[in-house]
């Protein structure tokens, strides 16, 4: 089974006055919300249950998700009562997950030209998670061993490092000596369910990058490098414009290349994959 969690519980507060009356999964890019841009895509690569979790005006969400045409792919993890953060929610909504399969973890608002398909190839059986970067400029990176292997994260800002290794902490380098590889995560990353137990001694509310910097020395995460990532947040109300036109590159660029899910898509009639079984016309909530 190919499995999504969609991360849509967050306040949005980067595109007020939008979501001050609405659930930042319901702001429209290109005349259609980006809860739809998302779950379709995901869907047009063969993805068979998602689950999205819901905070912000969360009724306005599941009522627009339990009329759409994917309804029945979608199971609600419902974190009114609190925000849980990127790990938090994960770990909360575990058992709407199959624990058989990566979970592919995307956020509502990101925009991209990934194939989610082709990541989750990736995802090797030894591999407890695979987090895609690539080498577009930032503050914050990810640190990687030359094997791809999750060593740290460091703040050029601020010169800040974090690690699990003390030798990286302290000299910023692997264990002879060598640079660490700096690369941008996307956020977009595929996660094994055998790691859930490794959450249980984290608080309720908790970061997926301060799990990973956590464990990476006794799991192995590693880094997915795609150097034609094409990645765009929508984060304030006034880039929403621009988002249109990234949607519109994107769809361009789908017209020449088949492997890639158009976001003009309308619909999940002959989506390929098979429909989960244990889903039915009703949202199944947790």
């Amino acid at each position: 089974m190919k499995q999504a969690m969609i991360l849509a519980a967050g306040l949005g507060t980067r595109l007020r006055p939008l979501t001050d009356t609405m659930p930042k999964a319901l702001v429209p890019v290109g005349g259609m919300p980006l809860i739809d841009v998302v779950a379709r895509r995901l869907l047009s690569q063969g993805f068979s249950r998602l689950v999205v979790n819901v905070h912000h005006f969360a009724q306005q969400l599941t009522d627009h998700i339990a009329v759409s045409d994917y309804a029945s792919y979608v199971r609600i993890s419902d974190e009114r009562q609190q925000l849980l953060d990127t790990g938090g929610a994960l770990r909360h909504a575990a058992a709407l997950f199959s624990p058989d399969d990566p979970i592919l973890i995307h956020n509502v608002d990101i925009l991209d030209n990934v194939d989610y398909a082709w990541m989750l190839r990736q995802h090797l059986s030894d591999e407890d998670a695979v987090l895609l970067v690539s080498q577009r400029p930032t503050q914050r990176y990810l640190l990687f061993d030359h094997a791809m292997r999750l060593m740290g994260w460091t703040n050029t800002a601020t010169g800040e490092v974090r690690s699990p290794y003390e030798y990286v902490r302290r000299t910023g380098l692997s264990q002879h000596g060598d640079p660490l590889v700096r690369l941008a995560f996307s956020g977009i990353h595929s996660f094994s369910p055998r790691l859930l137990p490794l959450m249980e001694r984290f608080p309720e509310r908790f970061s997926i990058i301060d799990f990973y910097l956590s464990v990476c020395h006794r799991s192995r995460i590693v880094g997915l490098l795609k150097d034609d990532l094409r990645l765009m947040d929508v984060g304030k109300a006034d880039t929403l414009s621009q988002a249109e036109a990234f949607m519109q590159s994107l769809n361009q660029t789908s017209s020449t290349d088949s492997t890639f899910a158009s976001y003009g898509v309308k619909g999940v009639k002959g989506v390929k994959g098979v429909k989960d079984d244990t889903h039915d016309d009703t949202i199944i909530h947790i």
